[in-house]
């Protein structure tokens, strides 16, 4: 079972940037999709990016795009959420998630494991 741990959220102000890691524990890791969501409060759970195993391919949703890029480092078995001119409706828990869905998805239950999620807060 792979486990992921989210990090590097927090408070921002408008227009900031943070970026948010998502390690994992197995290798093979690096050759799954993995996704990002998010989940503001009282709401419900939204697509935010996804990048396959071998990084060359990204998926944003468009209230991201532009804005935000994922990347990864698989000799690290990590992902990064690179977020930037971040906007108060950006507020909300972040979580990574990996899917054996051989190229991408939007959907949230096409993901199997998923991290414990860290809470990124713009502040206008």
């Amino acid at each position: 079972q792979v486990q992921l741990v989210e990090s590097g959220g927090g408070l921002v102000q408008v227009g900031g940037s943070l970026r948010l890691s998502c390690a994992a524990s197995d290798r093979r890791f690096s050759a799954n999709t993995i996704g990002w969501f998010r989940q503001a409060a009282g709401k419900e759970r939204d697509f935010v990016a996804a990048i396959t195993g071998s990084g060359k391919e990204t998926y944003y949703a468009d209230s991201v795009k532009g804005r935000f890029t994922a990347s990864r480092d698989n000799s690290k078995n990590i992902v990064y959420l690179q977020m930037n001119s971040l906007k108060p409706e950006d507020t909300a828990v972040y979580y990574c998630a990996v899917t054996a869905v051989p190229t991408w998805s939007n959907w949230d239950q096409e993901y199997d494991y998923w991290g414990q999620g860290t809470q990124v807060t713009v502040s206008s």
